[in-house]
């Protein structure tokens, strides 16, 4: 059974490494893992969406490999997060020295309860009175109500322990998201961002670059403060998420800035999506809830830029970024090129 089994993890390695290469995987410990687990069909929900990915994209971005890691492969209590592990060796210690406490008074009440029973046994010969057996048996009974105190701390301890290891995996999920996530628009970082366009670049997949940018956002930020700022932020980046299909990736670039991944489309149909995009930006309110009042108007700027052969993720970036300054000029609320 064990060659068995050896053979067929042997077979999957031998089949998810060129996988990994041929969709351009970095060969990460996390990413064996996640293309052992695709090879083997263990879970068919995996299965499905690497291979829609694949279809959008030519490859696995690095930001959906993470993704699809976490959801499906990952055991999130063995991650090493440092400052959730500083927390469980911290609750580590104060168990261990609880037990430690414990394990010293149960040894002083086995050791004990030996002495008794030797005393014990003696109170068959004649010499041995009543309130000799009687110290012997009040002895017991106090030791006994002091041990069971250690043992319920124990207890109390492990409880304690348990509920904290719940909220620490907790915190290492949303730390672990963080690393993905921008945690204010809930949108893929410009970490992320960095990494698709790069890997995507390198492999010469076709693509689209959408840029863009809320205007007037300095004057929602004076004229209602930050937290409405943040509102709009928030707003914004459900919309693109919820407009995103076929593989086109939302990310917040930064700031007020947010960028678009589309692949395997041409500057037409790019173009046409951030059209749509602009649009439905168009027609949102926000909700003043200093004021309960609803403040229309918002509208953001596009620029559209198509990759080409040889062109690095900087170049592309810069391009997008000329056009975006363009539509500004030109009054706002556009998607350039006309």
């Amino acid at each position: 059974m064990m060659d068995d089994n050896f053979k067929i993890a042997a077979e999957n390695l031998k089949k998810a490494i060129p996988l990994m290469l041929k969709n351009q995987v970095p060969t990460t410990p996390a990413n064996y893992a996640l293309w052992y687990t695709y090879v083997d069909q263990a879970i068919p929900e995996l299965n499905q969406e690497i291979d829609r990915i694949i279809a959008d994209f030519g490859l696995c971005p690095p930001a959906q490999s993470k993704l699809l890691y976490r959801n499906y492969v990952a055991d999130r209590a063995n991650m090493d997060i440092t400052n959730v592990r500083e927390s469980i060796e911290v609750l580590a210690n104060e168990i261990s020295s609880t037990m430690c406490d414990t394990i010293t008074n149960t040894s002083q009440f086995s050791s004990m309860i030996d002495r008794s029973l030797l005393s014990l046994q003696r109170v068959d010969t004649p010499n041995v009175a009543i309130e000799d057996v009687m110290k012997i048996v009040r002895q017991l009974v106090d030791e006994s109500k002091d041990i069971r105190c250690s043992t319920q701390h124990l207890n109390d301890q492990l409880t304690i322990a348990s509920r904290e290891i719940i909220r620490l995996k907790e915190q290492l999920a949303e730390v672990q998201k963080d690393v993905l996530f921008d945690s204010l628009s809930s949108l893929y970082n410009r970490r992320s961002f960095d990494e698709d366009l790069k890997t995507l670049c390198s492999a010469k997949q076709p693509l689209s670059l959408i840029l863009l940018d809320i205007d007037h956002f300095k004057t929602y930020n004076d004229e209602y403060g930050h937290l409405f700022g943040d509102t709009i932020i928030k707003g914004i980046a459900k919309r693109l998420h919820m407009s995103c299909r076929e593989g086109i990736t939302a990310y917040r670039f930064g700031g007020e800035e947010f960028v678009f991944i589309v692949p395997n489309k041409s500057l037409r149909i790019a173009r046409q999506f951030a059209e749509t995009t602009r649009r439905n930006i168009e027609k949102m309110c926000i909700k003043d809830k200093r004021t309960d009042t609803s403040v229309g108007n918002i509208t953001a700027s596009f620029g559209v830029a198509e990759w080409q052969d040889e062109e690095t993720p900087e170049s592309l970036i810069n391009r997008a970024d000329r056009l975006l300054y363009e539509a500004k000029q030109l009054g706002r609320n556009r998607v350039m090129p006309l």
